[in-house]
């Protein structure tokens, strides 16, 4: 193996440990404050698990820079492989799912305040909010059935699809049945776990924007500044690697051959900007929160918590409930 490090090979390593410290620190902290400082409300519920899926994805950052630092080769194990690469993806397809259903919440408040007002409650988002999970779970499951430890003609040892999965069948069958499914699994992860979420999102905020207009509430963008911010940077960070994934996966056959490696860097490069979008939330949080030059002398805690609570409906998030419509300085703070 060689010894010398490309600049992009440095500059990647770099990124990935910046993003792991800023992504582990940054996370935790919202954890505290969401979780143990502050009222169980529907929108700190959400932001909740937006930060533990981005602190879990932080957490086996590490693992991954050392196989980075190996170029491909895994030390960790058949178990490990489908492990680290399950929890990497379904932190991933849960994140932008939490960001589809944090847009659906706010967008149900703003068109719908009556009902979101009866109806909005803590135990039903308990419920609900388990979904981008159980979907993000389901997202992940070719790699529980497809990834293992593959050993080469080098004796090098690699996380990767397994295509002696289809037994008693030549080669040459083996992988064509590698790119086909490399190609579909792709197709899906792309528009399930990518377009339809953030067309989710690109919708309810249209719809927002148009209430708003409409209702002449000028106020009413100041609390979505955070939700705004968090999908733009989401789909900033995460849009050039999931095309070049994409491409990555349609042309399986000739990446496999050698040809088009530019693609290959291309992941891997963009891949760096993917991964910083796990310890940017907390920064926005602060960054974003209201008044924020005014409370800078208030402790980061404090600061967050102005910043996760000024998104929050005034409709109950208790089993309350009220038939009179929020009047329409309510409607200016949902």
């Amino acid at each position: 193996m060689e010894t010398g490090y490309t600049a992009p090979e440095i500059f990647t390593l770099v990124m990935q440990g910046i993003t792991c410290v800023l992504g582990i620190m940054g996370n935790a902290l919202v954890i505290w404050v969401a979780g143990f400082r502050m009222a169980r409300t529907v929108t700190t519920l959400c932001y909740l698990n937006l930060a533990l899926a981005d602190f879990f994805f932080s957490a086996i950052l590490p693992f991954f820079m050392v196989v980075n630092a190996m170029r491909g080769q895994w030390p960790y194990g058949c178990f490990l492989c489908k492990l680290f690469h399950i929890m990497g993806d379904t932190n991933l397809f849960a994140s932008v799912f939490l960001i589809a259903f944090i847009a659906l919440d706010r967008c149900i408040c703003v068109l719908h305040p009556v009902w979101a007002q009866n109806n909005r409650t803590l135990s039903l988002a308990k419920k609900v909010i388990i979904v981008p999970w159980i979907l993000a779970l389901l997202l992940s499951l070719p790699v529980l059935i497809f990834f293992t430890t593959v050993t080469d003609e080098n004796g090098d040892i690699y996380c990767d699809f397994n295509i002696d999965f289809w037994a008693d069948i030549g080669k040459e069958e083996k992988l064509q049945r590698y790119f086909t499914s490399e190609a579909i699994i792709g197709i899906i992860r792309f528009v399930i776990g990518f377009t339809l979420p953030m067309s989710i999102i690109a919708i309810c905020y249209g719809l927002i924007a148009a209430k708003i207009r409409n209702k002449g509430m000028i106020k009413s963008h100041h609390p979505l500044r955070v939700l705004t911010a968090v999908g733009a940077s989401f789909f900033i960070c995460w849009f050039p690697l999931q095309l070049c994934l994409l491409l990555n996966k349609l042309c399986a056959r000739a990446v496999h051959e050698g040809k088009y490696n530019i693609i290959r860097l291309l992941v891997y490069l963009t891949s760096t900007l993917a991964f910083f979008n796990s310890c940017l939330n907390p920064m926005l949080y602060v960054f974003l929160g209201r008044d924020f030059r005014k409370r800078m002398i208030h402790s980061l805690p404090a600061i967050l918590e102005r910043a996760l609570t000024e998104d929050s409906a005034p409709t109950t998030d208790t089993t309350t409930k009220s038939a009179s419509p929020p009047t329409e300085a309510e409607l200016q703070e949902m």
